[in-house]
């Protein structure tokens, strides 16, 4: 399974893909490949990159894990293939921004037109085993994708991350807040976002207000 990944990242993390770990991360995760069914599929793990080039980057939002279930994943994070139905955070994602903007929410979850306009969506871990969350973690991914974090803070200005819920603030912490704009909220799942943490935090606003200050093109979040 060879690293195809933008040649705009593989510049910027060429170090990183020659560390031992990476190396020790790409075996363990070809074996598991092999041995067990996996998502995202193998083409997509890289698809966050793919489809957000490091200088096209505006915004990144961090997600934690893949989706296990069938059909799911597509290597961005909170997305779904179409047609598989939108999942519990994804619903409060969207409803969220029907609230903020006025955007009705969409019928299906595939979220590649934010990354395609800049929207880095990306999972701190890129692999998962079939129905078993959280089963690739602390295999090297955690090391990779805070190095792509670290490459944004200082080679970038004026981006904005979007850090929902304790593990996102955790992993973002290190960003530089003297050049970026930071959001913190609750996580969009039902447990955080029923008991009043995501609800009206008006990130999707918030965000095209900071993004036209610093001359950049707004997203459009509508999806359909």
């Amino acid at each position: 399974m060879p690293v195809t990944i933008d040649a705009s990242w593989k510049e910027v993390l060429q170090d990183e893909f020659e560390q031992p770990y990476f190396q020790n991360l790409i075996n363990f995760v070809k074996n598991e490949y092999r041995q067990h069914q996996c998502y995202p599929p193998g083409s997509q793990i890289f698809s966050a990159f793919d489809h957000t080039p490091f200088s096209n980057v505006k915004v990144v939002i961090l997600g934690q894990d893949p989706y296990h279930g069938p059909k799911q994943a597509n290597g961005l994070c909170f997305s779904v293939q179409k047609p598989v139905p939108q999942p519990p955070s994804l619903l409060n994602i969207f409803k969220e921004i029907e609230t903020d903007l006025g955007i009705t929410a969409p019928t299906y979850g595939d979220l590649t037109p934010w990354a395609n306009q800049g929207v880095l969506l990306l999972n701190a871990t890129l692999t998962v085993r079939a129905h078993q969350a959280g089963s690739h973690q602390n295999k090297g991914w955690e090391l990779f994708t805070d190095a792509v974090i670290e490459q944004l803070s200082k080679n970038r200005e004026g981006l904005v991350f979007l850090l929902w819920g304790g593990y996102a603030k955790k992993k973002g912490a290190k960003i530089d807040r003297s050049k970026h704009l930071i959001l913190t909220s609750g996580h969009p799942s039902p447990l955080s976002a029923n008991r009043g943490y995501w609800f009206g935090n008006r990130h999707f606003s918030k965000t095209n207000e900071y993004l036209k200050q610093q001359g950049k093109e707004p997203v459009d979040w509508k999806l359909e």
